[in-house]
C-alpha cells in the first residue's frame, strides 16, 4: 500500500511546475532565440514579432512525444486563422534546434515557427517542470504588442490551448476595432 502511494506522490512531484506561469497583465520577457519554420534555422525576437501584432508563445515539454506531436498539428491548422488576425505563432520547448529543423516540417507542416528556449528562459516564464531541468510545461500565452501577457494556459491536454489563444486574440482584435 505505501509504495504507490509513493509512486504517485513523486510522479505528481516531477510533474507539477517548479513556479506559476506568468499571469495576465505580467510583462512577458524579452528573448532571442535559435528557431525554425519550414526546416530552415533563424533568430527568432520577441520584440521583433511584437511589432507586428499580438504574439502567441506555446512552451510544450519535448518535440515528437505524443501530446505535443498533436499540439503542434492543431496550431498548425489554426496559424492561418491566426495570421488573418494578426498574430504569430511561436513554439517553444527545451529541444534542440537540429531537432526543431525536423519538428518544424513534419509535426509543424510548415506553418510556424519553434524556437530553443533556454533553462533561463523556461524559467522566467515560469513554465519549468520541477526535476527536469530545461523542460517545460504545456503553457500557452498571448503576449499584446505592448509586451503584455493577456491569457495563460497551464493545462496537461493539448486541444484547449488553441481553442484560449485564439479566442483570446479574437477578443484583443475586437478591442482594436
Amino acid at each position: 500500500m505505501f509504495r504507490p502511494l509513493l509512486g504517485l506522490t513523486f510522479g505528481l512531484a516531477i510533474a507539477a511546475p517548479l513556479a506559476a506561469a506568468l499571469a495576465p497583465g505580467a510583462t512577458a520577457p524579452g528573448f532571442t532565440a535559435p528557431a525554425a519554420l519550414a526546416g530552415k534555422s533563424f533568430r527568432f525576437s520577441l520584440a521583433d514579432a511584437l511589432k507586428k501584432g499580438p504574439v502567441v508563445l506555446y512552451f510544450y515539454p519535448k518535440a515528437f512525444t505524443s501530446g505535443c506531436t498533436i499540439e503542434a498539428h492543431e496550431f498548425a491548422e489554426a496559424t492561418p486563422e491566426f495570421a488573418k488576425l494578426g498574430a504569430t505563432v511561436i513554439g517553444m520547448s527545451g529541444d534542440d534546434i537540429e531537432t526543431l529543423k525536423r519538428f518544424s516540417v513534419e509535426e509543424c507542416r510548415n506553418k510556424f515557427a519553434v524556437a530553443s528556449a533556454t533553462p533561463d528562459l523556461i524559467q522566467r516564464y515560469g513554465v519549468a517542470i520541477a526535476g527536469r531541468p530545461g523542460m517545460s510545461d504545456r503553457t500557452s500565452f498571448v503576449i499584446a504588442p505592448d509586451g503584455r501577457i493577456i491569457f495563460a494556459l497551464t493545462d496537461p491536454q493539448p486541444l484547449g490551448h488553441i481553442k484560449g489563444t485564439m479566442a483570446a486574440v479574437k477578443a484583443w482584435k475586437a478591442r482594436r476595432s
